[in-house]
């Protein structure tokens, strides 16, 4: 069982490096350019504030 438990961890340890490098090829070297003008379009990029709750605007 000790076998199987350090393999599991092994394995979700490089994945999370996996992970790492994947994120800062995307967002530091522009490996995607594409994903910045999607964000850009989507709006998710601003750094306004609106409101979120409009329903409770009333009370």
């Amino acid at each position: 069982m000790a076998n199987i438990e350090r393999i599991v961890l092994k394995i979700a340890v490089i994945q999370f490096l996996f992970l790492l490098i994947a994120q800062i090829f995307i967002h530091r070297f522009d490996f995607h350019p594409e994903l910045k003008t999607i964000s850009k379009y989507e709006g998710t990029e601003s750094k306004t504030y609106t409101e979120i709750l409009e329903t409770f605007q009333g009370k």
